[in-house]
């Protein structure tokens, strides 16, 4: 006899015999009864039954399913790793919009300021170098001034090009959140009505903390201006801490109102609104906030830093080579030879760099963009309302209302409403409906 006629069924008994076996199935366990209303349900640590054995309970074990991911990141609370990682793949999800936003919108009028600012630079300093000694004093001044000049029109330009910039990016992170890709054309004319609150608020904040920073400068040279060892102690004294105190006041100030940006593109406030809005949001959440902000801008950094180093020794070896005697002996033409070698390695520096901090302050920006959505998700349920905005688009809809327009959700739970009355608005789920008459 084989192994295979030896081998039995579980639950079956062999015949007195060998060659004629007959096989009996034994009866099935009955499952058990369902629960009973009221009946105190399984005791906390009792393990599930093993595979393939009977589940003495009546309910399978629950499954873990995965939030649901259709763009950007997963609809949920954001990880300190996902918060890092995420503003990189907006570079690579959408590099159209992302990438040439970037060139067109930061990097091509960053270049221009740089030409002009080097180019008026170049033509300031020839006409001083080539200038007669009873001249010197008055292009002199004339140098100081418009270096003045272009270096506020440098600011402007900056300051205009990166608040456009910061619209059009939350909006791409907001729309690719819920999966959404679209045209430069459709992004502009989601962000466009809010331009310019956008380019307010960054001369606002500017010139607050240009003002700030001119009060201490100006209270320390009050101090020099009296003369004696009191005077300069004191000056430097102020300079000293009070630059730390300044520094330590931007830091907690400007990282408490990070999310202004996020709140006038994606909720539409007022600037005033979209203040307290970003005060509130990072209530509690401050070190995060912070430390992804920091960590984003270092990386920013160190890739700048990296890539303009070589333009900076390649421009110390023409300086040299050009004129390799023009620190013993200056003359006029070999000056003039290193300041046009300097200031052509330097515009080209300036170009590459502007390129690089354009693509850079897109990956900046979009971890703040994200931090005002992760917030969201974790004080307001957001991520909610964006599983539900998603979910109506599966199904077609086209009359489903902006999520992030929704408004606040209560702290109070929901238990505590009293039956039959509605909750406050914006509450998920509804209330339950009444009995049956």
């Amino acid at each position: 006899m084989t192994d295979e006629q030896n081998w039995q069924a579980p639950g079956t008994r062999p015949s007195a015999s060998g060659s004629d076996q007959q096989h009996s199935a034994a009866p099935p366990v009955p499952p058990p009864a369902p629960p009973v209303y009221g009946q105190q349900s399984p005791g906390f640590g009792q393990q599930f039954p093993a595979y393939g054995q009977q589940n003495p309970y009546g309910y399978a074990p629950p499954s873990w399913t995965p939030p649901p991911k259709p763009g950007l990141i997963p609809l949920r609370p954001l990880s300190f790793g996902t918060l890092i990682g995420a503003p990189f793949q907006t570079l690579r999800r959408n590099p159209k919009i992302t990438v040439g936003a970037a060139l067109l919108i930061q990097g091509i009028p960053a270049i221009v300021a740089s030409l002009l600012i080097f180019g008026g630079a170049a033509l300031l300093l020839g006409r001083l170098n080539n200038a007669d000694q009873a001249d010197q004093s008055t292009l002199t001044a004339g140098a100081i001034g418009g270096s003045i000049v272009l270096g506020l029109l440098s600011l402007v330009v900056s300051a205009v090009s990166e608040a456009l910039l910061q619209g059009v990016v939350v909006g791409e992170v907001a729309r690719g959140t819920v999966g959404e890709k679209l045209t430069f054309r459709a992004l502009w004319q989601l962000v466009k009505g809010r331009i310019g609150a956008l380019i307010g608020w960054t001369f606002l904040l500017a010139i607050g903390w240009g003002v700030v920073v001119g009060l201490l400068i100006v209270v320390a040279v009050v101090l020099f201006s009296l003369g004696g060892p009191a005077g300069i102690v004191g000056g430097i004294l102020v300079l000293f801490i009070g630059g730390l105190g300044i520094a330590a006041l931007a830091i907690w100030v400007n990282t408490k109102l990070v999310m202004v940006p996020s709140a006038l593109v994606l909720e539409r406030l007022s600037l005033r609104a979209a203040v307290a809005r970003s005060w509130s949001l990072t209530r509690g959440y401050f070190w995060k906030t912070f430390g992804v902000v920091a960590l984003i801008t270092l990386i920013a950094y160190m890739v700048a830093q990296i890539i303009s180093f070589p333009f900076g020794l390649i421009g110390g070896i023409i300086g040299g080579i050009a004129a390799p005697t023009s620190m013993s002996d200056p003359q006029a033409n070999e000056v003039s030879q290193v300041i046009v070698s300097q200031l052509s390695v330097n515009v080209l520096a300036s170009i590459v760099t502007s390129i690089v901090g354009a693509i850079m302050s897109v990956v900046k920006t979009s971890a703040v963009a994200l931090l005002y959505i992760d917030l969201r998700m974790r004080k307001e349920g957001l991520d909610l309302e964006l599983v539900r905005f998603v979910e109506a688009r599966q199904t077609g809809r086209t009359d489903v209302p902006d999520p992030y327009l929704a408004p606040a959700r209560p702290q109070e739970p929901f238990a505590q409403q009293p039956y039959g009355q509605q909750p406050p608005s914006g509450w998920y789920p509804p209330p339950p409906p009444p009995p049956a008459a």
